[in-house]
C-alpha cells in the first residue's frame, strides 16, 4: 500500500515536471516571436509607417487573423494618417479605462469597426497605448485591437502579461510620433 501511494506521487510530479518543461518550451518560443517583432520595429526609419509595421508585425509573428491600431493626440504632421482617423470620444474613454488589456467576446465595441472585416471579430484583445512614463495610470494616446473569429482566442480568463508587454513596446516605439 506504500509502495502504491509512493508510485502515484512520483507519477503525479513526473506529469507536472512535463508541464513545466512543456510551458517553458512554449515560453521561449513566445519570447522569440516578441524579439522578432520588436526587432522589425527597430528597423522601420520613416515614422508614419511605424503604426503600419506594429500591427502587420503582430499579425506575422503572433498569426493574429485580424489586428489594427488607433492613436490620438498626435504630431500634426501625421494627422492624415489612416491609424491617426474616426476615434470616438467613447473609444478614448475606454482605452483610458483599461488598466491591462481587455480579453473576450466581441461584445460590438467600436475599436472592432477599425478592423478590415469587422464582421469576424468574436474575440478580442484591447490593448490600451500609453506613454511610458505615465505607467499604467497615464492616459491612453492609442489602443491596438487584435481579433480573432475563434471564441476562445481571446478570453477574459487568459494571462494579459505578454500582451501587457506589446503594449509597452509599441507604445515605446510610437513615442516618436506624439
Amino acid at each position: 500500500r506504500q509502495d502504491e501511494l509512493l508510485r502515484e506521487k512520483i507519477r503525479m510530479l513526473e506529469g507536472r515536471l512535463m508541464e513545466m518543461i512543456r510551458h517553458g518550451g512554449d515560453n521561449l518560443v513566445l519570447s522569440d516571436k516578441m524579439l522578432r517583432w520588436a526587432r522589425d520595429l527597430f528597423l522601420v526609419e520613416a515614422e508614419d509607417l511605424i503604426p503600419e509595421a506594429i500591427v502587420d508585425s503582430i499579425q506575422l509573428q503572433f498569426a493574429v487573423p485580424q489586428t489594427a491600431i488607433r492613436l490620438w493626440g498626435v504630431d500634426e504632421a501625421f494627422a492624415g494618417e489612416s491609424w491617426a482617423q474616426r476615434v470616438s470620444e467613447d473609444a478614448r474613454l475606454l482605452a483610458d479605462s483599461l488598466r491591462e488589456p481587455f480579453c473576450g467576446v466581441n461584445s460590438g465595441f467600436e475599436a472592432t469597426q477599425w478592423l478590415p472585416q469587422p464582421e469576424q471579430a468574436v474575440s478580442l484583445a484591447l490593448l490600451p497605448l500609453r506613454p511610458l512614463e505615465a505607467g499604467n495610470s497615464g492616459p491612453a494616446f492609442g489602443m491596438i485591437v487584435l481579433a480573432s473569429p475563434d471564441a476562445q482566442r481571446y478570453t477574459s480568463t487568459m494571462g494579459t502579461d505578454f500582451l501587457v508587454r506589446i503594449a509597452e513596446v509599441a507604445s515605446a516605439a510610437l513615442s516618436r510620433l506624439r
